[in-house]
């Protein structure tokens, strides 16, 4: 205890130092610049600077998305959850136990029910945050879970990307979720009932060569990174200097790779019409 230290405690009429909370501010990741964390949050997590639109997880994402109060989470599927007892510097299992702690969530993909615009939807969102959104098997099963949910409530299927790719500790199985994935949305397309893709920052790898890239309709976030594979990796080998914008949403747009980009506040909006334009049979 320092000498200052006593004085102040001495004399009751200091005013008591105030400990400041740390989580006040958040550092813009396209601008740099500090932005007043409660003022993010009333942005729908966008900065009013550079529009970035940061990444944000399932549960916030559906209370964008739905109708207030109007959406119910659908159970997590069980899987096996380390079919190929994998190790590197941890084990499997210890990083699931690990994400799960980090993020409340049961995986990296989350389903629930609910109103957009007054209408039926199925969503999707995958959560980055739980190792990077990767793909298994309980992010297959919950895909084909939230298709059949779809099918059964008759409305649209709608999944919000985000992914790094196939998950590299569950090998082949993780890749056979692509033919999986790709045969639930036969089924819907079978039922009558539209998929509709969300592409958000960043999807790549094994998702985006599967169901990332299969929606009926294509929408992106602004300024997401959307690719199959690292620029580094393409500039190797085809040994050629690629445009900065590439691999974003602007750039897929402007290629025809998809169909719009539209900005979070107006996402809600957006696939609400949608629904009603691709469901004229579900009333309001």
């Amino acid at each position: 205890m320092t000498w200052l230290t006593n004085v102040r405690n001495a004399l009751s009429f200091v005013v008591p130092k105030k400990e400041t909370p740390d989580n006040l501010w958040h550092k813009c990741k396209g601008c740099g610049q500090l932005i007043f964390v409660k003022e993010l949050e009333d942005n729908l997590h966008v900065c009013p600077s550079c529009d970035h639109h940061e990444r944000i997880g399932p549960k916030t994402r559906f209370g964008y998305t739905f109708d207030a109060g109007s959406y119910a989470l659908l159970p997590q599927p069980r899987v096996q959850e380390d079919p190929l007892k994998f190790r590197d510097t941890k084990r499997y299992v210890d990083r699931i136990k690990a994400a799960r702690l980090a993020t409340g969530e049961g995986d990296a993909l989350v389903n629930a029910r609910g109103l957009i615009g007054g209408r039926r939807a199925v969503v999707g969102v995958q959560d980055f945050a739980f190792m990077g959104g990767s793909m298994g098997l309980a992010v297959g099963e919950a895909f084909v879970a939230g298709v059949e949910a779809a099918i059964a409530d008759q409305c649209p299927y709608i999944i919000f990307t985000a992914s790094g790719g196939a998950r590299m500790q569950e090998g082949i199985l993780s890749l056979m979720q692509m033919p999986r994935s790709t045969v639930a949305i036969q089924m819907l397309h079978d039922a009558g009932l539209p998929y509709i893709v969300v592409l958000t920052d960043p999807t790549s790898g094994g998702v985006m060569a599967a169901y990332a890239m299969l929606g009926d309709v294509q929408i992106a976030e602004p300024k997401a990174t959307l690719a199959f594979t690292g620029r580094r990796v393409i500039e190797n080998t085809i040994r050629e200097k690629l445009p900065d914008d590439f691999q974003t949403s602007e750039y897929l747009l402007a290629h025809g790779m998809i169909d719009m980009v539209k900005a979070r506040k107006e996402m809600p909006e957006t696939l609400a019409k949608l629904i009603a334009f691709l469901c004229v049979k579900q009333p309001a």
